[in-house]
Order: C-alpha cells, then structure tokens, then sequence
C-alpha cells in the first residue's frame, strides 16, 4: 500500500463548472492530451495538495485519485450529475 504523499496540483478548468484536474505536482498541463484541453479550456491552478490514502476530499477517494494519477497521469473530477 502506498503511504508516501504524492504531490499534486488541482487545476479548475474555467469552461466547464465544478470541473477539477488533479496532477502530480510540477507536471504541464499543456503535455495533457489534446481532447481533454479541449474538454476543460483554460486552466486555473487553485491549489497543492499532499495526498495521501487517509486524505479526504470532497468529491473523490484519495486512493482513486492517486491510482489515476500514477497510472494516467491526471484525474478529472467532473460535477456532480443533476438529478
């Protein structure tokens, strides 16, 4: 199980609301591809975090997040769905 913190940047994208994009910390959103940029327009970093499998978060599992980021290299967190 991993226990090292893993390093990231949460970007808000500043088309889509509630829209967030985790990665690993000094990682170029510009390297993403090209379908997701197109996806998530202009990006704003809005915060680092440390993450770690005990770290709770909002939206997401940390675990999750931290799987995708080492896997993807990102992880997109997307609204809720409206019901």
């Amino acid at each position: 199980m991993e226990t090292q913190p893993f390093p990231c940047t949460v970007y808000r994208s500043r088309r889509k609301r509630e829209t967030y994009l985790f990665l690993p910390r000094g990682a170029d959103p510009r390297d993403l591809p090209d379908e997701l940029l197109a996806l998530v327009g202009r990006l704003e970093a809005v915060m680092d975090l440390e993450l770690t499998p005990e770290r709770r978060l909002v939206r997401a599992d940390a675990r999750t997040v931290m799987a995708a980021l080492r896997e993807k290299g990102y992880y997109l967190q997307l609204p809720p769905p409206v019901i």
